[in-house]
């Protein structure tokens, strides 16, 4: 008989493509992991991963499963949070992609909460893929993420904004309209390693011949934001992010875009938390509607 907690392992490993990480993900030692796992094979007749010496990689059974297992656990959640908000608060479980400004996400919840009597929010955040995967299974009920048109989720856009650079505003190079590429040969750059367009950017800096040097790497934009305005190094970032003491200028050719919006999952079998995610979705909608980008 296959056990939630199989599932849960089975669906950390494919997130984070790794037995260890999905050890700490999942608050178990790894060969207990493993032992769940391969109990799950056993009780399933077939094999899930394949392990090389660096990466997992899905069997063809492995990838079959996912969508049946991401459905289990889903229905799981859901009946789980249906009877535990029975007669207390309401409860709203948001998912925030880790890259959008603070001040925008508190903007919303703090108008919010006060306008909604005895709710209670779930916070989770994280990359746009792990905010994802937490959709299909059901943890979360609604999410402010990038907006992908092959999602199946019900989407509503929000608005939409560039990338640039993010430059001390007392650096050399803070003082021109727009830069060059080549301007940041051998600059010192801050790297944010959660960025959803990371890859992109190392290919973009690549193929102009642009080799910055990295002087610091976060997996936290705020920080990265503060140290730039001290001065440590550059980054690029979405265009909302702003603070005293930063620049914010558009680099030639660095043209890539995306957009915010509202990811709901499945529709709900609860009418009042259906009510309650129509209307967080209609106050943010109404809430960030005049949101521009100044540059």
């Amino acid at each position: 008989m296959i056990e939630n907690y199989q599932l849960r392992y089975f669906l950390a490993i494919v997130e984070t493509g790794s037995f260890t990480k999905a050890a700490q993900r999942v608050f178990v030692t790894q060969p207990t992991l493993s032992a769940g796992i391969k109990k799950l094979e056993t009780d399933l007749g077939s094999k899930l991963f394949d392990r090389s010496s660096k990466r997992v990689f899905l069997t063809e059974s492995g990838t079959k499963f996912v969508p049946h297992a991401k459905s289990i656990l889903y229905q799981l959640n859901l009946a789980e949070t249906e009877i535990k908000s029975t007669g207390r608060s309401v409860l709203l479980r948001l998912g925030i992609l880790m890259t959008i400004p603070t001040t925008i996400i508190q903007g919303i919840l703090s108008a919010f909460n006060r306008e909604t009597s005895g709710l209670m929010i779930e916070l989770f955040e994280g990359t746009e893929q792990e905010i994802q995967n937490r959709l299909d299974q059901g943890k979360i009920d609604i999410a402010i993420s990038i907006i992908r048109p092959a999602l199946k989720q019900d989407k509503t856009p929000l608005y939409k904004e560039g990338y640039s650079i993010a430059i001390a505003d007392h650096h050399p190079l803070a003082q021109k309209e727009t830069i060059h590429p080549a301007d940041f040969a051998g600059e010192p750059t801050i790297v944010r390693s959660r960025c959803e367009i990371l890859s992109e950017t190392s290919r973009f800096f690549t193929d102009h011949n642009v080799r910055p040097r990295l002087v610091y790497n976060t997996s936290q934009d705020e920080r990265a934001l503060s140290m730039v305005a001290a001065g440590v190094g550059f980054t690029t970032m979405p265009d909302h992010y702003t603070v005293s003491g930063v620049k914010r200028i558009k680099m030639i050719g660095y043209d890539f875009e995306r957009e915010i919006g509202l990811l709901k999952t499945s529709p709900q079998s609860d009418p009042e938390k259906q009510k309650l995610l129509d209307n967080f979705t209609s106050f943010t909608k109404t809430h960030l509607q005049e949101i521009t980008v100044s540059r």
